[in-house]
């Protein structure tokens, strides 16, 4: 029988998921810390709430099983309360209320008050910007918009967040002030779809004058966009890129596909011409810009002829950075009405030979940059080298910089400048030059 543990509350968040749960359970932590709530990210506490993806199954499993751990250590005595938020939680309510009932209670994406109160804690309106950030000091994942207003047939985040909604630009740079404040050096945009910014609120798309006006504040060093949408990307972004040393030359721009029938089936509004248009006018304008893009193999109807094509695209762009995910035929979306007839063996072995691609791709232009010399922030410490990020690299998904900790001393969340030594496919190795 379970006994409740004589800990004193410690509320405990776990965050499962994208950059955008990471920013909600860093908004979460920082209204239970304004209340005077004693909370941890992913340590030990009797009361533990849990941050939910539900994107696709390899993330609804992850969720779930997560889900089912701490509801055993509840029942073993060793928390004293489970609680479940985000996306599977706002997807799956009702299901998970009755598969797994002993959760204390669920709450959706739009449901912080809520959650809150839950937890003897107040939500306090007048926080702008105040949160727990759970990244390396120097950089900070910095969330511009909520939901999504694009038709895309594979996806179910407009179910679980909703339609587009910008933040003000005001309540952004007061954010970033005290990010900023803080030793934030490196503002991380994300957003479903960056390039609809501003288009609720100010009628027009407003990205290039938020990213102008991030740039005046003092102290931050990098701002980096995740998460472009192609069709109406507002083209004058890409002058502020060119004329704001703080913007960085690297742009995450998901594709998803390339072949036209794949395209219009999945709903995105643009060609295969209109693609490659776009990757041109980008390439022409800024070509020192790195793009990160991703990619969806095995979507219902893809033939093998669509990803052939699909596979020539990729090694004649040679894009800088790149994944590759297996379709998830999700309910509820448009494209769950389709037949999901590509085998998963067949999905899996097209991923594989698009990353295989792409990963002699990433060495070959590695192999370019050795004895070049970069601006290269130092994130962490792991084990012999310090780990560092160029400009054209995101945390956590792109190259990392390996200098040898035992040679040089540097400090983490400062900027270094390096040469590059050796290189691998995501690897490069470098020394330092100054050590400012």
């Amino acid at each position: 029988m379970r006994t409740k543990t004589r800990k004193k509350n410690k509320i405990n968040v776990i965050t499962l998921g994208c950059s955008k749960n990471v920013y909600d359970s860093e908004v979460l932590m920082g209204q239970l810390k304004a209340s005077g709530k004693d909370v941890v990210h992913e340590e030990e506490g009797n009361i533990v709430v849990i941050n939910t993806c539900g994107f696709i199954d390899n993330a609804k499993e992850e969720s779930v099983n997560t889900i089912l751990d701490f509801v055993e250590r509840k029942q073993n005595g060793e928390v004293d309360q489970v609680f479940v938020s985000g996306c599977l939680s706002e997807r799956y309510k009702p299901d998970l209320q009755n598969e797994i009932p002993d959760v204390d209670q669920y709450f959706g994406t739009t449901e912080l008050p809520s959650l809150l109160k839950a937890l003897g804690a107040d939500y306090k309106h007048e926080l702008i910007g105040e949160r727990v950030t759970t990244t390396p000091k120097n950089y900070a994942y910095f969330k511009i918009a909520e939901g999504c207003d694009r038709p895309c047939s594979f996806c179910a985040i407009p179910l679980m967040r909703g339609g587009h909604k910008s933040t003000p630009i005001e309540d952004l740079i007061t954010e970033a002030e005290k990010l900023a404040a803080k030793g934030v050096k490196e503002l991380i945009l994300i957003a479903q779809d960056l390039t609809y910014y501003g288009l609720d609120l100010y009628k027009e798309r407003r990205l290039a004058e938020l990213l102008r006006e991030l740039a005046k504040v003092e102290g931050i060093e990098w701002i980096r966009m995740h998460y472009a949408f192609p069709t109406g990307f507002p083209l004058d972004v890409l002058d502020v890129m060119k004329n704001e040393p703080k913007v960085c030359f690297y742009l995450d721009i998901p594709l998803q596909h390339i072949s036209t029938p794949v395209l219009k089936s999945m709903r995105r509004g643009t060609t295969f011409e209109k693609t490659n248009a776009l990757l041109e006018k980008f390439r022409t304008l800024v070509p020192e810009m790195a793009i990160r893009t991703t990619l969806i193999v095995g979507y219902p109807g893809e033939t093998e002829e669509d990803f052939e094509i699909l596979k020539q695209w990729v090694k004649d762009q040679r894009f800088e950075r790149m994944g590759c995910f297996t379709y998830s035929h999700e309910e509820d979306t448009h494209a769950y009405k389709l037949e999901d007839d590509v085998p998963a063996d067949v999905k899996q072995e097209r991923a594989n030979q698009i990353m295989e691609i792409q990963s002699q791709i990433s060495w070959e232009l590695n192999q370019q940059k050795i004895g070049k010399e970069f601006k290269v922030m130092i994130d962490r410490k792991r084990g012999n080298h310090f780990v560092g990020r160029t400009e054209f690299d995101s945390p956590d998904v792109d190259n990392e910089v390996l200098i040898d900790a035992e040679k040089h001393y540097l400090s983490v969340g400062s900027f270094v400048n390096v040469k590059i030594t050796e290189a691998e496919d995501f690897d490069l190795f470098a020394v330092p030059i100054d050590e400012k």
